[in-house]
C-alpha cells in the first residue's frame, strides 16, 4: 500500500470513528432531552391535579358556607321572635283561665299560625320536662333548689323558660331549676 492510500484509509478511520461517536452521542443527548420531557410533562400535570384538587376543595367549602348562611339567615330575626312567643304562651295560660272561649278560640289560632309559620322555617322547640336528667351542654340552669323528692336530685325540677332550635343549631338552650 502507498502511503497516500494509508493516510486515506487513517482518515477515513478517524471520520467514521468521529461520526459514530456524534451519532452516539447524538443519540444519548435525544434520550436525555426525551427523559427530561417526561419529566417536565410528570411535573406540569401533577401541578395540574394538585391545583384541580384544590380548587374543587374550594367549591365544596364554598357551596357547604353557603348553605349553612341559608339555614341560619333569619337566625336573628329568629331570635327576636322567641319573646313574642313566650308572651303568646303566657297569654294563653292566662286566657285559658276566663270564661271566654271565643277570645281563647282566637287567640289559639293566631298563636298556632305564629308557631307553624315559624317551624316551616326551621324552627323547633326543644322538648325538656320535669324530671328529665340535667346536662350542661344541654340546658342552661338558672338555680338549684333543694329537691323536693330523692328522684330529682341531679334532675331538672322546673323549666322556666322553652329552648329552641334553628335546624341542627341551638339558638336558646331552655332554662331550668335543678333538684339540690
Amino acid at each position: 500500500m502507498s502511503k497516500k492510500n494509508k493516510n486515506t484509509e487513517d482518515v477515513k478511520d478517524q471520520v467514521e470513528e468521529v461520526l459514530d461517536k456524534t451519532v452516539e452521542e447524538t443519540e444519548v443527548e435525544e434520550v436525555d432531552i426525551e427523559t427530561q420531557l417526561k419529566e417536565d410533562l410528570e411535573k406540569e400535570k401533577d401541578k395540574f391535579l394538585r391545583l384541580f384538587a384544590e380548587f374543587e376543595n374550594y367549591k365544596k367549602r364554598t357551596s357547604k358556607e353557603r348553605i349553612e348562611l341559608f339555614k341560619t339567615a333569619g337566625q336573628d330575626v329568629m331570635q327576636s321572635m322567641l319573646p313574642v312567643l313566650d308572651d303568646f304562651d303566657r297569654a294563653m295560660k292566662e286566657i285559658e283561665k276566663s270564661a271566654d272561649k271565643d277570645l281563647l278560640k282566637g287567640v289559639e289560632l293566631i298563636h298556632n299560625k305564629l308557631r307553624e309559620t315559624l317551624k316551616t322555617k326551621g324552627l323547633s322547640e326543644v322538648e325538656v320536662v320535669a324530671g328529665d336528667v340535667f346536662n350542661a351542654d344541654d340546658h342552661e340552669a338558672i338555680t338549684q333548689i333543694p329537691a323536693p323528692s330523692d328522684e330529682l336530685k341531679g334532675k331538672i325540677v322546673d323549666v322556666i323558660e322553652k329552648g329552641y332550635k334553628l335546624g341542627d343549631k341551638v339558638i336558646r338552650f331552655p332554662k331550668v331549676v335543678t333538684g339540690q
